[in-house]
C-alpha cells in the first residue's frame, strides 16, 4: 500500500519540469593541452570554479536565457553555492546540492513546490590539475567512508571494492572477463564518434583490454573510469515556461530513488545483492511515473566509473535476468545500432569522468537529434541509472513536443 501511494504521489510530477539548456567544457581539448600532450596530474592548469562557469555560460546560451532568468541553483559537491553565486553574480531564491540525478530530483520537487521557476544545476571539477586522489594509502577521510574503511587491509580504493563485485558476478553466474570487456569496447566506441571525448580517435579492440594489467584483479585499467578536468551545467524550467525558448524541451517524465544503508560499509549492498534490492525499489517508482517499461527505452546510461556497474543496473532494472549481464553486453547488444545504445557519449571510461554530470547532456542531445553518426535513431526514451554506495537513483527523460 505504501508503495502504491508513493506512485500516486509521484505522478502528478510527471512532465511538469523540462531541461532546456546543457553546456560541457572541451574535455578532450582541455586533457591535451594546447601542445597535444596531456597534462599531468598535479599540474595546474585549472579550477573548479573556471570550468563550472564555461558549462554555465554554454548552457544559459543552448536555452537562449540569461543568468537573471535563474533563481534556482543546484551544485555538485565540488562547490559551494555561495561562493558561485559570489562569482557569477547570481542570487537565486532556492538553492540545493547534490550529484546530477539528485539535482534533477531537487530541482523537480522545488519548482513543483513553487520556490523557484528555472534552476541551473552546475558542475565542476578539476580533479587531473588538483592530483585529486581517489584511491591509495594516503587517502584518510571523504564522504564515502568505503574509501578507507578497509584502508588495514589494503582496500584504500573504489577499484578494490568493485573488483570484488565482479568476481563474486563471476563466481555466481560464470560472468567472464571477456563479457565484462565488451562494455568498454563499447563505450570506446562510441567516444570515438564524440569529438568532445578525452578518449575520440583511439579505438580499442577486445584484445587490447584482455592484454591490459589488472589494477585490481579481475579489473584491469580499461574497466576504470579517466581522471580529467571538465564542468557541465543543465538548466531546468518549469514545463509550462519552456515552449518558447531556442532548443525543444526535454521532458523530465519519471524519478525515482532508493537507498541500501545497512551495512554499506561492510559492502553488502554490493556483494550480496548487487545493489539489485535498491535497484527494484526505484523500478518500481521511475517505471509507472513516466508510463513506459524498460522495453521503451531507447538509450539507456549509467553510472560507470567502472564497467561493472552497467552489469548490475541492467540486471536491476529489468532489461535482462540477473546474472545474464555478462551475455547480455555482448554482440553489439549495447552499441548504437543495437537493441539497447548504453553510454552513448563514451561515458565516464572514456568520455569524461564527471561523475555522472556528463551522462545527463547526452541523453538529452540524442533526444533531440541531429548527432549524426552517434545519434540513436527514433530516440524517444532515456533513462539514467546511478547507483553509487548503495545509494541508486534514476531519471527517465522523454522527447518534448
Amino acid at each position: 500500500m505504501a508503495d502504491l501511494f508513493d506512485r500516486q504521489r509521484l505522478g502528478p510530477l510527471k512532465d511538469t519540469v523540462a531541461i532546456v539548456g546543457v553546456g560541457e567544457t572541451d574535455y578532450g581539448a582541455d586533457y591535451r593541452g594546447a601542445d597535444g600532450k596531456a597534462a599531468q596530474k598535479g599540474e595546474t592548469r585549472y579550477d573548479s570554479y573556471t570550468l563550472a562557469s564555461r558549462a554555465l555560460k554554454r548552457a544559459l546560451d543552448d536555452a537562449g536565457l540569461k543568468k537573471d532568468d535563474i533563481d534556482g541553483l543546484c551544485t555538485g559537491p565540488t562547490l559551494s553555492s555561495e561562493r558561485a553565486c559570489e562569482l557569477w553574480g547570481m542570487n537565486p531564491r532556492w538553492s540545493g546540492s547534490g550529484d546530477a540525478a539528485q539535482c534533477i530530483i531537487e530541482a523537480t520537487m522545488a519548482i513543483n513546490c513553487g520556490l523557484c521557476n528555472t534552476v541551473a544545476l552546475v558542475y565542476g571539477n578539476a580533479q587531473r590539475s588538483m592530483d585529486t586522489a581517489y584511491g591509495g594509502a594516503w587517502v584518510t577521510g571523504g564522504g564515502i567512508t568505503s574509501y578507507f574503511y578497509y584502508a588495514p587491509w589494503g582496500l584504500t580504493s573504489q577499484g578494490a571494492l568493485y573488483a570484488l563485485f565482479f568476481q563474486r558476478h563471476k563466481l555466481l553466474y560464470g560472468t567472464t572477463e571477456e563479457q565484462l570487456g565488451a562494455i568498454a569496447v563499447a563505450f570506446r566506441k562510441h567516444a570515438c564518434l564524440n569529438p568532445n571525448a578525452v578518449m575520440y580517435g583511439r579505438p580499442l579492440t577486445i584484445d587490447d583490454y584482455m592484454n591490459a594489467r589488472y589494477v585490481a584483479e579481475p579489473l584491469r585499467l580499461f574497466d576504470y573510469c579517466l581522471i580529467n578536468d571538465g564542468g557541465v551545467a543543465i538548466i531546468v524550467r518549469r514545463a509550462d515556461m519552456a515552449q518558447d525558448l531556442k532548443q525543444t524541451p526535454v521532458m523530465v517524465s519519471g524519478i525515482g530513488w532508493s537507498e541500501e544503508n545497512v551495512d554499506a560499509m561492510q559492502l553488502r549492498p554490493r556483494l550480496k545483492d548487487f545493489y539489485h534490492t535498491a535497484h527494484h525499489g526505484v523500478a518500481a517508482q521511475v517505471y509507472p511515473m513516466a508510463e513506459v517499461t524498460p522495453k521503451d527505452v531507447d538509450v539507456f546510461a549509467t553510472y560507470d566509473s567502472f564497467s561493472v556497474h552497467l552489469l548490475a543496473s541492467l540486471e536491476g532494472f529489468g532489461f535482462c535476468q540477473e546474472g545474464e549481464g555478462g551475455a547480455f553486453v555482448q554482440d553489439g547488444r549495447i552499441e548504437i545500432g543495437g537493441e539497447l545504445p548504453c553510454n552513448t557519449s563514451g561515458g565516464m571510461l572514456s568520455e569524461s569522468y564527471m561523475q555522472s554530470w556528463n551522462h545527463q547532456p547526452e541523453l538529452v542531445r540524442q533526444l533531440r537529434g541531429g548527432l549524426g553518426e552517434r545519434q540513436v535513431q527514433g530516440a524517444e526514451v532515456a533513462q539514467y541509472v546511478h547507483d553509487v554506495a548503495g545509494k541508486c537513483k534514476s531519471i527517465i527523460y522523454t522527447k518534448g513536443g
